[in-house]
C-alpha cells in the first residue's frame, strides 16, 4: 500500500466520528445536470487534461443552465470508436445524463446535432412540461481513476473501483438475484478534489462521496441499496455522512447548511 494511503487508513482508524470532515462537506461542484460522454478507453489512458471539440461545445452550452460534462468508461456501456487524429470534430458519443428531479436520460451527440441534444438535456434538467421522468431502477456508480491528472485518483480510485467490482461479484455469485444487480459501475475522468480521492459519484441520487477506501465499499453499497433509485430531494438526509461531499441540485452553501442541520 503506498505511504499516503497507509497514513490515511491509520488516521481513519483512530477517528470515531460518523460525520464528514468540515473540509469535505460542500466540495461537490454545484450542478443541475451531470452528463457523461462514453469513451472506448478507460480514464487510465486519458491524458492529464482531456477535452474534445464535442465535450467543449456541449459544456459551453449546458453550463449556462447548470450542466456539467465529463468522460466515463465502462466495459458494459455503449461507446463509439475514436476518430483518427485530425478528425476529432467528427467524433460521436453515446451519453448518459442525470438531473434532478427527472433522473436519467440517454442520447447520442455529435457536432451535427449538438444544439438539439443540448435542448433535450435542458428540458430534462429544468423539468419542463412534456419531459418524461426516467423509470429506471439502475444505480450508477462513477469512480474517478484519472491517474494522469493526479496519482491519488489513479491509485486510490483504481483500488476502490476494483473493490466495487469484487464486492459486486461476491454478492452476485452468492445470490444471482441479489439487489446489487441493479448497480452499474463506471470510471470517470477528473471530477475535482484530488485530495479527496477516491471520489465516488452516485447517480441518479446525485450524491458525491470522497475519501473512500476499498474497505468502505461494502458499507457504502448497503447504504445506497437501502434507498430508492431516484434523485435525492434537497432536504433529504445525506447518505454515507463520513464521506459526503455534496449533492446534485444544491449550491455549495446549501450543501453545508443541509449537513449542519442534519448533523448539528
Amino acid at each position: 500500500m503506498p505511504a499516503f494511503r497507509a497514513l490515511k487508513t491509520l488516521v481513519r482508524s483512530l477517528s470515531t466520528t460518523a460525520k464528514s470532515t468540515p473540509e469535505l462537506v460542500g466540495t461537490a461542484p454545484s450542478h443541475r445536470c451531470y452528463i457523461f460522454l462514453h469513451t472506448p478507453q478507460p480514464p487510465s489512458e486519458y491524458p492529464a487534461k482531456y477535452a474534445t471539440p464535442v465535450q467543449r461545445a456541449l459544456l459551453l452550452r449546458t453550463a449556462k443552465w447548470g450542466g456539467s460534462v465529463n468522460f466515463a468508461w465502462s466495459k458494459d456501456q455503449q461507446s463509439i470508436c475514436a476518430r483518427p487524429p485530425g478528425e476529432e470534430d467528427k467524433q460521436e458519443y453515446h451519453l448518459t445524463a442525470f438531473a434532478h428531479p427527472r433522473g436519467k436520460l440517454e442520447a447520442t451527440v455529435s457536432m451535427d446535432n449538438i444544439e438539439e441534444v443540448e435542448e433535450q438535456l435542458r428540458v430534462h434538467a429544468e423539468g419542463v412540461s412534456g419531459a418524461t421522468p426516467s423509470n429506471s431502477d439502475d444505480v450508477h456508480l462513477y469512480v474517478c481513476t484519472h491517474g494522469a491528472r493526479d496519482c491519488r485518483c489513479g491509485d486510490t480510485g483504481g483500488a476502490v473501483a476494483q473493490a466495487v467490482r469484487d464486492e459486486l461479484r461476491k454478492r452476485r455469485d452468492a445470490d444471482p438475484s441479489d439487489p446489487s444487480t441493479c448497480i452499474k459501475l463506471a470510471e470517470v475522468a477528473h471530477v475535482g478534489g484530488h485530495k479527496y480521492a477516491a471520489n465516488l459519484l452516485v447517480y441518479p441520487h446525485g450524491e458525491w462521496l470522497g475519501e473512500v477506501e476499498p474497505e468502505d465499499v461494502p458499507e457504502i453499497l448497503d447504504a445506497i441499496l437501502a434507498l430508492p433509485a431516484r434523485p435525492r430531494n434537497t432536504d433529504e438526509i445525506p447518505i454515507c455522512p463520513r464521506h459526503w461531499r455534496g449533492r446534485m441540485g444544491l449550491s455549495k452553501d446549501e450543501q453545508v447548511q443541509l449537513f449542519q442541520r442534519t448533523y448539528p
